[in-house]
């Protein structure tokens, strides 16, 4: 059989994972995916214990693996993502994308629920479905670890800065405002908790983002998000308010 071309030859790697009865590396089997779809040969060498994981470590003098060989080329899954011209996973640095991911899916949740119960796409049914929707997403996002939405939440509400229980309030407010919004229930009761709290929100996150110019990562989607405080943090409680005053005006 003629050799092929050098370029028609199909590219091989090594690599050297942890994987055991009780744990999977999560980073070894995204590396040995990589390389098997970006076309390599891969020879796939298991560490099948904790003790051959840390002995491999300690024979090669390296800090963790997967260990990925690619001809003399060594490298971690971190190098490998770069080797292939790929960003960084997780992605560093301050993203959007939490955000969203929730307005993505409460739109066509909203559009679905008003097909549903009306069988047409009422415009002002459908906002008033998004927005109800959207506060309660963003309301379980807080809820699910108080403390550290508090603690990020008391770094600009003006609120929170001297009253710290208010921070633990303020997701109760916004999740069941929501629901009661959807509902069309104690509106008389529920609209204006929302636009107060909504209010205090925006004022808050324009002194802080646009008259202090403090660099903040924002509460919006629970603690420790690496979402900037800023134009999608204000759109939330601006949602809130214009939805507030919209089921005020409503009810009249």
């Amino acid at each position: 059989m003629p050799n092929l071309p050098i370029s028609m030859k199909k590219k091989s790697a090594t690599i050297y994972r942890m994987v055991t009865p009780t744990h999977l590396c999560p980073w070894g089997i995204k590396a040995y995916d990589l390389l098997r779809r970006n076309g390599f040969d891969v020879t796939d060498n298991h560490l099948e214990t904790k003790e051959a994981n840390k002995a491999y470590k300690e024979e090669h003098n390296v800090d963790e693996t997967p260990q990925i060989f690619i001809g003399e080329e060594r490298m971690t899954y971190d190098g490998l993502r770069e080797h292939l011209g790929l960003g960084p996973d997780p992605k560093e640095g301050k993203t959007y994308q939490p955000v969203l991911a929730v307005f993505a899916v409460t739109m066509p949740m909203a559009i679905a629920a008003c097909w549903a119960m009306q069988g047409n796409l009422d415009i002002i049914r459908i906002v008033e479905l998004f927005i109800a929707f959207s506060m309660c997403v963003l309301g379980i996002l807080k809820l699910q670890d108080l403390l550290s939405f508090s603690t990020g939440f008391v770094q600009y509400d003006l609120i929170a800065r001297r009253y710290v229980p208010y921070s633990y309030v303020y997701p109760f407010v916004e999740a069941g405002a929501g629901v009661f919004m959807i509902a069309g229930l104690l509106t008389w009761l529920v609209a204006p908790a929302a636009l107060i709290v909504s209010t205090i929100g925006a004022i808050s996150v324009f002194k802080a983002v646009y008259l202090e110019k403090r660099d903040l990562n924002c509460a919006c989607v629970g603690g420790g998000s690496d979402v900037p405080l800023g134009f999608i943090s204000l759109t939330e409680n601006l949602m809130m308010m214009t939805m507030s005053v919209w089921m005020l005006l409503k009810s009249s």
